[in-house]
């Protein structure tokens, strides 16, 4: 339980009691523990956080499953698009690109694997951030682009959109990938210029987008191996 509630973030104390309903003496005593055995680790603000056991156990077993199944699917959205495609997970204070597929040629926004970028600004930031309980919520907005009132259409909608907000010039639409609590985990992207995306990039493309968030939310939940859906026709629109 404390592991599932550290799914999407850092968290104190007195949030993991929260999120598991444990008594707090019974989640100091585990959480120790599991700092003890590295499957947890406390960060500068003394929040815990997944430990470095767990990545060395997950690149023990193989290949890292919701990376292994976004490929084809980040593939799709480019080409449904036209547009590079990305797949971000949330670590601390950052995002960082786990999986792309870029447009092959002309104009495109290159995040390379690897890249940590700001959970201030961007759609991706927006999503990773939007279903957070209340105190990370709050703390997430402080010094962020996007507003309280842009979270909240996030939620209503299912997806996120940008413009500039991370680099001048550049839009995005992002959507949430859940784990099997439920839980955001990762988000779904396309990106681009603005000429291209237009000022309303998710009239565009959200549908898309959001389809490809939810085929990997279930070929990650449920069945890794499953036959890829087809991705809308890049040229209709929602």
């Amino acid at each position: 339980m404390i592991l599932d509630a550290l799914e999407a973030g850092p968290a104190s104390l007195a949030q993991l009691v929260e999120c598991t309903g444990l008594a707090r003496p019974t989640v100091h005593r585990l959480a120790s523990a599991l700092v003890h055995h590295r499957f947890l680790s406390r960060d500068v603000r003394g929040r815990y956080v997944i430990g470095s056991r767990l990545a060395e156990l997950a690149s023990a077993a193989g290949d890292d499953r919701l990376v292994s199944a976004a490929g084809p699917i980040l593939l799709k959205l480019r080409d449904a698009t036209g547009e590079s495609s990305q797949l971000y997970r949330r670590q601390g204070d950052s995002r960082v690109c786990v999986a792309s597929a870029e447009r092959p040629i002309g104009l495109r926004d290159s995040i390379p694997v690897g890249t940590q970028l700001s959970m201030k600004a961007g759609s991706a930031a927006q999503v990773l951030l939007a279903w957070e309980d209340h105190e990370r919520l709050v703390e997430g907005l402080q010094g962020a682009r996007f507003t309280p009132t842009v979270l909240a259409g996030v939620r209503r909608r299912g997806w996120g959109e940008s413009l500039g907000e991370r680099e001048a010039g550049v839009a995005s639409v992002s959507a949430p990938v859940r784990g099997p609590s439920g839980r955001v985990i990762a988000a779904v992207s396309i990106s681009g210029p603005i000429e291209r995306l237009s000022r309303q990039p998710g009239r565009m493309h959200a549908a898309v987008v959001v389809q490809a968030a939810h085929q990997l939310t279930e070929l990650v939940r449920k069945n890794p191996e499953a036959a890829e859906q087809s991705l809308p026709d890049p040229g209709r629109r929602p």
